[in-house]
């Protein structure tokens, strides 16, 4: 009963961290379309950065819980469900990690404009605001799937 508590735990943080790295980005397009409106970019900035470390702390959180589930399936092999072959995991982690190298950079665009510095383009950033839903379902696929 308690792997169920901790795998739950898991998805509701992985989820929190999920709706930051969708919406972060478009706060950033937020800010390049902005222009010359200093206190609605303030407010994006502010918003954006709080968001950034609401994200790192659901990150840091589902993160400890999904290496208690692994550290778990290796201690107690014989009470918790096994995974098999653990190569869509490898394959899951990397594309976790591509999402995660997404979202520091959208939060140090965050930061770079807090600075005074430019943004790409707003079209640009628009394209880029996508990628993390094809990462996203890549990553659903193989949890579910475990295909390898």
């Amino acid at each position: 009963m308690t792997y169920l508590w901790i795998k739950s735990l898991h998805v509701l943080f992985v989820m929190a961290w999920i709706a930051a790295v969708f919406y972060l980005p478009r706060i950033v397009v937020n800010i390049a379309e902005a222009g010359s409106e200093p206190a609605v970019k303030a407010r994006l900035e502010l918003m954006g950065l709080r968001l950034y470390r609401f994200g790192h702390m659901m990150f840091g959180i589902a993160f400890l819980f999904g290496l208690t589930l692994w550290l778990g399936s290796h201690v107690f092999p014989n009470v918790l469900p096994q995974w098999g072959r653990l190569g869509w995991l490898h394959a899951k982690l990397g594309l976790v990690a591509l999402l995660l190298i997404y979202y520091v950079w959208s939060g140090r665009l965050i930061k770079r404009s807090m600075k005074g510095g430019v943004l790409p383009p707003a079209r640009t950033l628009r394209l880029l605001n996508e990628l993390p839903v094809l990462l996203l379902l890549g990553v659903i696929f193989l949890a579910i799937a475990k295909p390898f």
